[in-house]
């Protein structure tokens, strides 16, 4: 019998090497599995590379796995927002390694991953700095720029709910990158609001399958109350 569900955030994040690609979900706060990112800080895991949409704000979330020295790099779209003085102090103290991917590059890098797609050509950043060591090339008499796929070993989602299977779906923007990190990773470990039982969900409305999803967990209940409010 197929069942993803285990009881903690922990027992679900136990496998994670020093060493690894983690992807995290999120827009700013929506879709940030807030409760993993803490499972991750103390289960400990060093030396890692972090894709996310952005480096974290305050001294929660994303900025708290910083702050705790795990990351050794960042590939983000918005390494600098209102409040992210944690990244810009690790920054400015050579402490972290940064690439900046244009924000639809990023989802088009995790999508290729998921799709076994080698690569893409692209004309975000020709000509600017991000552009620099990749290869070019003009097509049609516009100039592009060849993007490779970002692979991951662990994606750390957030989902409105899921069945045993890892079958997910989202709530409105808590979407956003979540799929194709889920395409993207070799592990998906999904954080859910509701655990509903097989066929409750409309194969219709099903976004990711189960089988992009290693484990799922439930949230508790506090911070699901604070996502809806």
């Amino acid at each position: 019998m197929i069942n993803k569900l285990l009881s903690s955030a922990a027992e679900a994040l136990a496998d994670i090497p020093d060493g690894a690609v983690v992807a995290v979900g999120g827009f700013g706060g929506a879709g940030m599995p807030d409760d993993l990112i803490q499972a991750l800080i103390a289960h400990g895991a060093r030396d890692l590379t972090l894709v996310s949409n952005n480096a974290g704000q305050g001294d929660t979330g994303l900025a708290a796995l910083l702050k705790s020295g795990q990351v050794r790099k960042i590939q983000c779209s918005y390494p600098r927002m209102v409040g992210s003085h944690v990244f810009e102090e690790l920054y400015r103290a050579g402490q972290i390694e940064l690439e900046i991917v244009p924000q639809g590059n990023l989802a088009e890098r995790l999508r290729a991953a998921g799709c076994g797609i080698g690569g893409f050509y692209t004309p975000t950043g020709y000509g600017t700095l991000l552009a620099e060591g990749k290869e070019t090339r003009l097509i049609d008499g516009r100039h592009y720029v060849f993007e490779s796929p970002i692979h991951v070993d662990y994606a750390l989602i957030n989902a409105e709910a899921g069945d045993r299977w890892g079958n997910l779906v989202y709530r409105k923007t808590a979407r956003n990158f979540s799929p194709v990190m889920a395409m993207a990773a070799r592990n998906t470990i999904a954080s859910v609001g509701r655990v509903v039982e097989l066929g409750e969900l409309d194969p219709e409305h099903v976004v990711t399958p189960g089988i992009f999803v290693k484990h799922i967990v439930q949230r508790p209940a506090v911070a699901v109350a604070q996502q809806v409010g």
